[in-house]
């Protein structure tokens, strides 16, 4: 009895080793995710579960941060405190093009979200109601008279631009006035920058400011969200698409990984992506509008990356074909 007793004692104790050990040896992911709602704690309570649901299927413990800036996230890629991120796209080319100077291995992106079934977004200049200006919309290729018309205008208002890293709310405004010879910090008749989306879109909304920088996915978001009614922030500029955000991982993480974290990513279905909540906070807003991905790499931010130049923020590298117009800017 005693010796059965007594190998019983060591098969679980070998078992429990065995454990332990596989736990030891199972691999952990460093997710990142920029400022998608208007605080971290809220964006990391919409896409945990789209992370923890990405680390089940990639069979590895898993870590999440979140940031208030997207100039944040690029900075945590940059450092490798981060593996994989949901970066903006300006972000994005920020870390891509820092971690080729600092170390000589580019952060590199495998995937675009898409929005409405569309890989596509818009930044927008968003204003006060009654403002004496009408719809500026880049997409529809206006004429230089009908542009200069609605800059005079716009000047003789207050506006909040966003973090230096974002995509919609500093880099695409300050790209199109640039394409006109307008310097921002001069042009308005006041200017201020670095706040978050949300916190411009409330600045308008509590009467601080005029108009503010945004992207059309904050407003959707904020507005389901409860925040404010869609008539008390009126969009008075809008941008042609752009590319919209980049699912990208650092360089060095495993090939396996990758490769693996790829094929889930674009393999989602919206009926999936509706069954994830990807993007979802709070019972008040029950609309998934992340629904999906379509494969990317450096090249998909290619027009980004030339706004980036065009106003003096990025290098130029071998892989950029040509030197930035003002033209191709405003296309982009």
């Amino acid at each position: 009895m005693y010796r059965i007793f007594s190998r019983l004692i060591v098969l679980i104790f070998l078992l429990m080793l065995t454990v332990s050990v596989t736990q030891a040896q199972r691999e952990r992911i460093r997710f990142g995710v920029g400022p998608l709602q208007p605080t971290p704690a809220g964006t990391k309570a919409a896409f945990e579960p789209f992370f923890a649901w990405l680390a089940e299927e990639l069979d590895v413990d898993y870590e999440l941060a979140a940031t208030d800036s997207w100039a944040g996230i690029s900075v945590a890629m940059i450092s490798e405190q981060v593996d994989v991120a949901w970066m903006g796209p300006w972000g994005y080319v920020l870390a891509n093009d820092a971690s080729e100077v600092l170390t000589g291995n580019a952060i590199t992106a495998i995937a675009t979200v898409k929005y409405d079934e569309k890989p596509i977004y818009h930044g927008i200049i968003v204003g006060q109601p009654d403002l004496d200006l009408s719809l500026l919309d880049m997409g529809t290729d206006p004429d230089e008279e009908t542009v200069r018309a609605w800059l005079d205008a716009a000047s003789q208002y207050s506006i909040s631009f966003a973090d230096l890293g974002s995509t919609s709310g500093f880099l695409i405004p300050t790209a199109f006035l640039k394409t006109y010879g307008i310097d921002p910090k001069t042009h308005f008749a006041n200017y201020s920058e670095g706040s978050t989306h949300a916190a411009n879109e409330t600045a308008v909304v509590n009467g601080q400011v005029q108009l503010a920088t945004d992207f059309d996915r904050n407003r959707n978001t904020m507005i389901g969200n409860g925040a404010f009614s869609e008539e008390q922030s009126v969009i008075y500029w809008q941008s042609a698409p752009l590319p919209n955000d980049a699912i990208a991982v650092r360089s060095g993480l495993d090939p396996e990984i990758v490769e693996k974290l790829r094929s889930i990513l674009l393999n989602i279905t919206p009926e999936q992506a509706q069954e994830l909540e990807i993007g979802i906070a709070g019972s008040d807003n029950t609309v998934v509008r992340y629904t999906g991905f379509v494969e990317a790499n450096d090249a998909s931010y290619r027009s980004i990356r030339q706004a980036g130049i065009f106003i003096g923020k990025v290098g130029a590298r071998t892989r950029d074909e040509e030197e930035p117009t003002a033209e191709a800017t405003a296309e982009s």
